[in-house]
């Protein structure tokens, strides 16, 4: 075990910068601009989270400081985030694509060089005012919400990966559907990949009776989920918000759902600006000396769920307000690429949405 080496001053500030893994977390711990002492702990014990707690709550007790604690955040969730921020302790979980990297640390890594990165940004951030790029804490009411919303969401991935298999099988065989059987996937088309798969070979046959089982399995558990989610969408925390972004051209329940939870506290956004930054929809900017400020591609940071259903949502919106596909018709005829202008169409229908939903939460009517 580790001791805090410096004497301990009433008043001073306590520092934890912990490196967490699934079975294994390395904290450290100074006082004021004293340096870091260390332990080795077990997250998964609670054995381990309580002697840290003690370990802090004793320094808390000797300084009269308040305890600063921070992670990155992970696959393992806030779990250890709760169990601190319940103590009192100054909490933040930092998002590791904007911490700062060098080009030592990025050919050293070490849990211990990480704790000292991590402390060394904290302790910035407390003595000196500067930025703490941490992520927001969801309640885990919230964290709930999104498993149901993201395991509906995975339904549909897994389901066309097993389609494309099916594809995949009929053209090295191939095989082709016959010209009365017009549409994929409907019960006419399965009942002839079923008659396909007895008059493959035994082990080809087979690969596709499996497919076609597990794709029935898919769309049992997506029709069950899809009940599921519409039963949280009239809940009281989300119905009138559910049920304004279901108005919009484009957006279904399951595309509201996503949106409201991943996004969590609409108010937490003060502007438009900062909801198009969150959700990855603004262009990196490059500019240095003398150059012009010239735009990137979008940045792509934050939930990349969210991405997902605006662009499904923005193609749908292009082909069925006719004011959106006047705009995006006349700019593609200028040359504009269709990539650019469904990027655009995107960024503004999150805004959009932001602030249907924001309306619709604090009870002002919406016009459509």
């Amino acid at each position: 075990m580790g001791k805090v080496t410096e004497k301990a001053e009433k008043g001073k500030e306590i520092f934890c910068a912990i490196d967490l893994h699934q079975r294994s977390m390395l904290a450290g711990v100074a006082i004021g601009r004293g340096e870091l002492s260390f332990r080795e702990l077990d997250p998964e014990e609670a054995s381990g989270v309580a002697e840290l707690i003690g370990w802090l709550h004793g320094l808390e007790r000797k300084t009269g400081g308040r305890v600063w604690v921070t992670y990155e955040a992970s696959g393992c969730g806030f779990r250890l985030a709760d169990a601190l921020g319940d103590e009192g302790f100054e909490v933040s979980v930092l998002a590791p694509t904007r911490l700062p990297v060098s080009a030592k640390s990025r050919t050293s890594k070490t849990d211990k060089r990480d704790v000292i990165r991590l402390h060394e940004v904290l302790r910035g951030h407390v003595l000196a005012g500067n930025e703490l790029p941490k992520v927001w804490i969801p309640p885990p009411e919230l964290r709930d919400d999104r498993e149901l919303v993201r395991r509906r969401l995975d339904l549909k991935d897994q389901e066309t990966r097993v389609k494309n298999q099916i594809h995949g099988l009929l053209r090295r065989y191939g095989l082709k559907r016959p010209a009365e059987v017009k549409t994929n996937w409907t019960q006419k088309h399965l009942r002839w990949l079923d008659q396909v798969a007895g008059e493959l070979g035994p082990g080809a046959g087979q690969l596709l009776r499996s497919l076609l089982r597990e794709l029935s399995f898919f769309e049992a558990e997506t029709a069950e989920l899809d009940g599921a989610v519409r039963e949280l969408a009239e809940t009281d925390r989300y119905r009138e918000q559910a049920r304004a972004l279901t108005q919009i051209v484009g957006v279904g329940t399951l595309s509201a759902m996503v949106f409201l939870t991943e996004l969590g506290d609409l108010e937490r956004f003060p502007n438009r600006r900062a909801l198009a930054n969150y959700t990855g929809l603004t262009p990196r900017s490059y500019e240095s000396g003398e150059q012009d400020d010239r735009k990137g591609h979008i940045s792509k940071q934050g939930p990349a769920r969210v991405r997902k259903i605006l662009n499904q949502a923005a193609w749908s919106v292009v082909r069925c307000n006719g004011q959106r596909r006047e705009w995006y018709q006349t700019r593609k005829a200028r040359g504009k690429s269709s990539k650019k202008l469904i990027t655009a169409e995107m960024r503004r229908l999150a805004i959009y949405m932001w602030h249907v939903a924001l309306d619709a939460k604090l009870g002002v009517a919406v016009g459509f």
